[in-house]
């Protein structure tokens, strides 16, 4: 006889599962085609509940605890296979332990963006991901819905069924909670809460599964919409749009510096820009009379001159400027400028081109200025 005919031979007369994972869901207890004794010890340990299943039909189930097998506590095996009272025969069933104790650190996410509209910033898409924890609370449920006659069921085995109802329900949950997106953050909590309603509802009679716990770790943005929150934050810091108007022609004063070149029209208009910023940021430097007016009137100098009129101009869907009329006309004569370049100055409703501005039109007409004398 060998090894594996005598291992077959041999009756069952204790039924354990010691648990080492950390994330098996269901275990068959491996009889290799042997019988039961009867009267042998079912071991069930806190956390497992052991089923009896007979010819595909669940037969009794034991919570946590140590039993004897007779036919005092198989009622169901004692019906189905017909047994009399007090029948001590060996028997042939399936015991399947299923473990009932939490199994945590379980990952969701949205493999996609989820499409929604933002109360300010419109349609966006967005994505999250974050943790669950998982339990088995109806095991005959479990068996017959999800297990069937697999001998070994892990977490992972379930885990894609269950992370594509968690994704679902995110979607209807996000879409139908009207919660802008900078107030994301601040309801994770509330939203990890109703989600996890959501999937329970979906889970628990149908799968016999129970989601203790869910986390939202994570809700982000497409990186368009992180770089318009990172700007509307600058603006917020900036406050005084003079200031950021200065902060703007130094970068462009820095920038055409770092780029060299660029002919006179250039540098004469980064030149420009220096003696605006300058006129900004230090007015009386610029016009010592308008720091102490009563100064220029006791000396009998004439009053200081209006204020010029600042020109701004759109290129490629950014603001330039602002610029003086002597560089606007600079600009015409390099052909950075033209009839067609949109312009805008203050007391103008809106953007026209150059041609319908009578203060340009002029300077328009008036073509290219000659080139300079030659050096001496």
């Amino acid at each position: 006889m060998g090894l594996f005919d005598l291992i077959r031979s041999e009756l069952i007369d204790i039924i354990e599962w010691i648990d080492d994972t950390q994330h098996t869901l269901v275990w068959r207890f491996p009889r290799h085609d042997n019988e039961i004794k009867n009267g042998a010890q079912l071991i069930v340990r806190p956390g497992q509940t052991a089923v009896f299943v007979y010819k595909g039909e669940i037969a009794d189930i034991y919570p946590p605890g140590h039993y004897q097998l007779t036919t005092d506590n198989m009622p169901v095996m004692t019906t189905l296979q017909g047994w009399k009272y007090g029948f001590d025969s060996p028997f042939k069933a399936e015991v399947y332990f299923v473990s009932t104790r939490q199994l945590t650190d379980l990952k969701w996410g949205t493999p996609n963006p989820i499409m929604l509209r933002d109360p300010e910033f419109g349609p966006i898409r967005i994505r999250a991901f974050g943790t669950y924890a998982l339990r088995a609370v109806d095991p005959k449920a479990l068996l017959l819905e999800i297990v069937g006659t697999d001998g070994e069921f892990g977490a992972d085995d379930v885990n894609v069924l269950l992370r594509s109802i968690i994704q679902s329900s995110f979607a209807d949950l996000i879409g139908s909670s009207q919660i802008a997106a900078l107030d994301l953050a601040s309801n994770y909590e509330q939203l990890a809460a109703q989600l996890r309603e959501r999937v329970v509802e979906k889970i628990d009679d149908e799968y016999g599964l129970d989601c203790p716990q869910l986390f939202i770790v994570n809700i982000s943005l497409p990186e368009s919409v992180e770089k318009a929150l990172d700007t509307r934050t600058s603006m917020g810091v900036i406050g005084d749009m003079n200031r950021f108007q200065q902060y703007q022609m130094g970068q462009a004063m820095t920038s055409a510096a770092e780029n060299g070149g660029g002919g006179g029209a250039a540098e004469g208009l980064g030149l420009g820009l220096g003696v605006a910023m300058a006129g900004r940021m230090m007015p009386g430097a610029m016009n010592p009379g308008a720091m102490n007016p009563g100064a220029a009137a006791g000396s009998g100098g004439p009053p200081p001159p209006p204020a010029a009129t600042a020109w701004y101009v759109a290129k490629d869907g950014v603001t330039h400027g602002p610029f003086s009329a002597d560089q606007i006309r600079s600009g015409i004569g390099s052909g950075e400028m033209g009839a067609e370049s949109m312009v805008w100055s203050s007391g103008m409703g809106g953007w026209l081109m150059a041609k319908d501005v009578p203060a340009l039109a002029s300077m328009l007409a008036a073509g290219s200025p000659p080139p300079p004398p030659p050096a001496n």
